[in-house]
């Protein structure tokens, strides 16, 4: 009977310690609701056109149909430095991930001493000691493991996962961000060459005023002032389209820090812009919160929050640690391996902290607090993320009524300056009334370039704000 019960026993702590392996204390994650509308305010009656070409894929920057651009963006994944960091930052998160699963396994070691030592000669009252030099050699092979008894290394492996998939999702925002910084830029640079031309057009018209005003002045028929006037107006204008070239060369700049090359090393030649705008669908603003690698980013940081609340709970309940070790010690080198010289040893260490002056209890606090401040966070993320759509919305919508509107103005103003122009030819007005107009017209055509430069970056800026091409963590990364 006593056999039985000794058979017996391993096995019941076996089966009591495999139960208890499987005990996690600690809250359950849930991701918590976020504030979500029912669909865009300024979304209006879109509906998708057929064939749906504007729907936003993995390469969202091929919707505008500019070959440059699109080279361009295909270089980013891989120059810039900015995605590189992001890039090894998620591969740190993904080994600390497994530093923590090394946690559930015990730990092996074995070590080869020989030492020679001497006790000191002491002479007592009993006698004295043996000092003779004596060898020992020893050959241990040590066991330790810590079972998980109550999920402490399993809230950690959760919550570092957790921040292993919120790393990834910041590294498909850092691409993201790389690339509408990289095409905002590109657009702004392409306005610039609007710009240019249309001022380079403006000079020779305005060239060919002034020599219009100077075979008058020269005929008798117009004042000094009046070629005076046209001179004034070429040279201004002149130094306007000089003056584009500051701004174009930043933008440049700009474009080859992205792409993670010396300003020194990289140009772009001047082209017409010839981009439409694209209808972007926005979709549901539910969609939002998968869409946006921020939105998921910040939703993971919820989640690895939540079991450091778990790890902190865990730290309330004793420890548990299992030891062992066998091997051979000998204080002769011929019998160090042989069975007399083999030992072992076998044994538990339970551990349980009884008084740490309130430790624990604020360790956990701080769990909880850093908890809610991710909440809030994730929270506070998804209204940005509203705001940005519906703000980028607007501004298309906005921004295509202005642009009708100023192509009107601008028809009219070259009417306006063609009239006027004949009216100085018979003499019916003077040069000044010329002036006005061309300046008119000349405003007017920036204006209406400037406009489609903002049309094209909110454009951008809405691709963005609804997540770019990006679909959501990779199947690796929310299985590791």
């Amino acid at each position: 009977m006593k056999n039985d019960v000794n058979m017996k026993t391993p096995a019941a702590l076996g089966a009591a310690l495999i139960l208890l392996a499987g005990c996690m204390v600690g809250p359950d994650y849930k991701r918590p609701p976020a504030p979500v509308a029912a669909a865009f305010k300024e979304a209006g009656d879109w509906k998708p056109a057929q064939p749906n070409d504007a729907v936003i894929r993995g390469k969202w920057w091929e919707i505008f149909g500019d070959a440059k651009l699109n080279s361009l963006e295909e270089q980013v994944n891989i120059s810039n430095e900015n995605v590189h960091i992001a890039e090894a930052t998620l591969r740190q998160a993904e080994a600390v991930v497994e530093q923590y699963r090394a946690g559930l396994w015990p730990t092996l070691g074995i070590s080869a001493t020989a030492t020679r030592s001497r006790a000191p000669n002491v002479t007592g009252g009993a006698g004295s000691t043996n000092n003779t030099p004596v060898n020992v050699y020893n050959l241990p092979l040590t066991a330790t493991w810590a079972p998980d008894l109550w999920g402490s290394v399993r809230r950690n492996i959760e919550g570092n996962l957790a921040n292993a998939q919120a790393s990834a999702a910041n590294l498909a925002n850092a691409r993201l961000l790389a690339q509408a910084q990289l095409a905002t830029n590109y657009f702004q640079l392409r306005v610039l060459d609007e710009q240019r031309a249309l001022l380079d057009k403006t000079v020779a018209a305005y060239q060919k005023s002034l020599d219009l005003t100077r075979n008058r002045y020269n005929g008798g028929v117009a004042a000094r002032v009046d070629v005076v006037q046209a001179e004034t107006q070429l040279k201004s204008t002149q130094a306007q389209a000089i003056n584009n070239g500051v701004q174009r060369a930043q933008y440049e700049h700009a474009i080859a820090m992205l792409l993670g090359k010396p300003p020194a090393d990289f140009a772009i030649e001047r082209e017409k812009l010839a981009v439409a705008i694209p209808a972007i669908p926005p979709g549901l603003p539910s969609q939002l919160l998968e869409r946006r690698p921020d939105i998921a980013g910040a939703e993971r940081k919820m989640a690895a929050a939540n079991a450091q609340i778990g790890v902190a709970a865990a730290a309330y309940f004793p420890s548990l640690t299992l030891s062992a070790s066998d091997g051979y010690r000998n204080n002769f080198w011929p019998d160090w391996l042989t069975a007399p010289s083999r030992f072992w040893s076998l044994g538990p260490a339970l551990a349980e902290t009884l008084f740490d002056g309130g430790l624990r209890s604020a360790v956990k606090q701080q769990a909880v607090a850093g908890y809610d401040i991710n909440v809030a966070t994730y929270r506070q993320t998804v209204l940005t993320a509203f705001q940005q759509v519906e703000d980028n919305l607007s501004a298309l919508r906005i921004l295509e009524e202005q642009n009708r509107a100023q192509d009107d103005a601008v028809k009219a103003a070259r009417e306006s300056t063609e009239l006027t122009i004949n009216q100085y030819k018979g003499g019916t007005v003077s040069y000044l009334n010329v002036v006005t107009v061309q300046a008119t017209q000349l405003s007017n055509e920036s204006t209406a370039v400037s406009i489609l430069g903002q049309r094209l970056v909110a454009a951008v800026t809405l691709v963005q704000a609804l997540g770019g091409g990006w679909n959501g963590l990779p199947e690796k990364a929310a299985q590791r």
